[in-house]
């Protein structure tokens, strides 16, 4: 049986930089790998700190881009995307940044659209059920409560087709 030597340093920096080049990573991303490969805390922020300095890992980039992925891929709101980046913990500043950089009315015209799709498989007793429904739809997509109703009644005002108003 062949003995399992450790990685060195440098190897894991070399490790370290790689897999932060196949994606944008975050800090707390990495000191997992690198907790999860068994290195003491010294060596990983070294590691850490080297990567920072040669910019594999940037924070700020990593929050602009994880705001634009998940607003356009997985159609989350700010609130819901804004307690993953603190999950993350990243500095408030940098989330405030990345947040502030959503254009608005793309934003409006996702919810918008989403709530369009979902209205389509909603069911209710009245329109204030379907009305209550997608507003916890949207609310749980992380969108804020007051724009979620305001696309609501865009919607009910709006859409003649339907049998019922949504107002």
């Amino acid at each position: 049986m062949r003995s399992v030597r450790e990685p060195t340093e440098t190897e894991m920096l070399h490790r370290a930089a790689a897999y932060c080049t196949a994606a944008e990573r975050c800090i707390q991303d990495v000191e997992k790998k690198l907790s999860a490969a068994g290195l003491p805390s010294d060596v990983a922020e070294r590691i850490i700190a080297r990567l920072v300095q040669e910019k594999f890992i940037d924070e700020s980039r990593y929050s602009r881009g994880f705001v634009s992925d998940k607003l356009r891929f997985n159609k989350w709101g700010r609130i819901k995307i804004a307690y993953e980046l603190r999950r993350k913990h990243l500095p408030e500043n940098v989330c405030s940044e990345a947040l502030s950089a959503i254009d608005e009315e793309e934003y409006h015209a996702l919810l918008l659209s989403l709530l369009k799709e979902k209205k389509k498989t909603i069911r209710g007793k009245g329109n204030r059920d379907v009305f209550g429904k997608l507003l916890r739809f949207g609310v749980g997509r992380g969108f804020e409560t007051s724009e979620v109703a305001a696309c609501l009644r865009t919607l009910g005002a709006n859409e003649t087709d339907d049998e019922e108003s949504m107002d």
